[in-house]
């Protein structure tokens, strides 16, 4: 493959409209990686979380002739099977994996449901006979390893036994058995590639979003394959992604949190976004300091922006001014860097109040000056006075917990513009000034303030 060529994966698959698993879930995967997709459509599926109601299976040269055209046209770097449901459809697959030489990951999807058997017998024999032979990798699940090898797996060393079988029995390059559980917070994939056994373990997420993970699993391990990368490596950045994608789930039924995928790459990007607004913000108040400087409070100014409410959970996930902007002389100095958690009591506030559903995403703190406040009443900004004397002790003496209070102490239904105190003893009085983002603080602070 060309270094400056955009990799292709393609997936033979069916068409899942609830956009949970299938060709929706392995399209969006590739993109995510920085890989092409392309796609082979078997089935269509009309279905939605709960159940599936009806297939259609597409003709079988239709499908062989959409792997051709693929290949013929931009070349495949690596594919990948799942949801395979007859065994005609399996064997025209499998001659077209032959004729053009692809790499091939099989996802088998034989059980669902904690071990429920799906796939047919005859279908079954066609996967294991034509297809299994082919695979560079195969993808497994615990249950679909013991229907594979032919006994019951309890233990690490079990599944170690159960890959090297499958490998030897149906001749399969590398199998990897994905998710076995060690403990509660442990898990372990476990792959025989080339002769050797290898372990990957990892800290299991607290919640419960599997639903589409394997199908990411199985399409991320592809889109590395395409990068060129080589099958541990694959496996190893494959279960960083899912373990991101489980762990920032969307709940997108009663019954259901789907993994996502899009988190392994949209933190990122909105962390970025975030120190960016904050760097212009910071830029900002600096060029107006001389209207700022009079409300510099004592402890210093800080700016923060929070991530998307979804993935915002820490402070590690709001960018903030580390040392804050403090007053030297007769101006205003930026102490430290701008950085994820950069900010704490500010911070914890604007988290607070994403929590509480309000879209608030970026403050700024000055100094309290009655003044300021009824100049923002004339603006018609919503203004918010919190008292501090009354705050409870176990709150006040504890380092952390002031900035939540301050938050359950808002009565209106929407969003603040300001919320302000008078102070308490050893605290000082401040007004901060809220917005969707930093920017829009700092825009409305400079607003009062002319």
């Amino acid at each position: 493959m060309r270094s400056n060529r955009t990799p292709v994966a393609l997936t033979i698959t069916g068409s899942d409209p609830a956009g949970a698993t299938g060709v929706e879930t392995d399209l969006k995967t590739f993109s995510i990686l920085g890989v092409h997709g392309t796609a082979a459509v078997t089935s269509i599926i009309t279905r939605n979380t709960s159940a599936e109601t009806i297939f259609y299976d597409l003709p079988n040269r239709l499908v062989y002739e959409q792997i051709k055209l693929v290949y013929e046209n931009i070349g495949i770097d690596a594919a990948k099977t799942s949801m395979l449901r007859n065994a005609e459809t399996i064997a025209i697959i499998a001659d077209a994996v032959k004729d053009f030489n692809i790499k091939l990951v099989v996802d088998p999807v034989m059980t669902i449901d904690s071990g429920i058997r799906v796939m047919r017998e005859e279908v079954f024999n066609i996967l294991k006979e034509r297809l299994l032979p082919l695979a560079f990798i195969a993808t497994l699940d615990v249950s679909e390893a013991q229907i594979l090898a032919g006994f019951k797996i309890e233990s690490v060393e079990d599944v170690a036994k159960a890959v090297r079988f499958i490998h030897e029995k149906y001749n399969v390059s590398g199998v990897i058995v994905e998710g076995y559980y060690l403990d509660h917070r442990e898990a372990v994939d476990t792959l025989y590639y080339d002769g050797e056994v290898y372990y990957f373990k990892s800290i299991m997420p607290s919640n419960e979003c599997f639903y589409g993970a394997r199908h990411v699993f199985s399409a991320a391990i592809t889109a590395f394959l395409a990068k060129g990368m080589g099958i541990a490596e694959s496996i190893k950045h494959t279960r960083e992604l899912i373990n991101l994608a489980i762990d920032y789930g969307i709940k997108i039924d009663k019954d259901h949190c789907l993994a996502n995928p899009v988190a392994y790459l949209e933190i990122p990007a909105l962390k970025y976004k975030a120190i960016e607004n904050v760097r212009k913000a910071v830029k900002i108040l600096l060029q107006n300091q001389e209207m700022i400087l009079p409300y510099a409070p004592e402890v210093g100014i800080n700016i923060v922006e929070a991530i998307d409410a979804r993935y915002a959970r820490s402070v590690f996930d709001v960018v903030g001014v580390e040392g804050r902007i403090v007053k030297a002389g007769e101006k205003l100095v930026k102490v430290g860097d701008i950085k994820m958690g950069g900010s704490s009591h500010l911070a914890r506030l604007v988290l607070a109040l994403l929590r509480k559903g309000f879209n608030i995403h970026g403050a700024v703190n000055v100094r309290y000056d009655q003044s300021l406040i009824e100049k923002a009443r004339d603006k018609r900004y919503r203004v918010v006075f919190v008292d501090r004397t009354r705050e409870p002790p176990e709150i006040k003496s504890a380092p952390k917990g002031t900035m939540e209070w301050i938050a359950t102490q808002i009565p209106i239904e929407e969003a603040p513009d300001i919320i302000y105190d008078v102070g308490d003893v050893g605290k000082e009085a401040m007004i901060r000034i809220l917005g969707r983002d930093a920017l829009e603080a700092v825009e409305k602070l400079i607003n009062i303030l002319k």
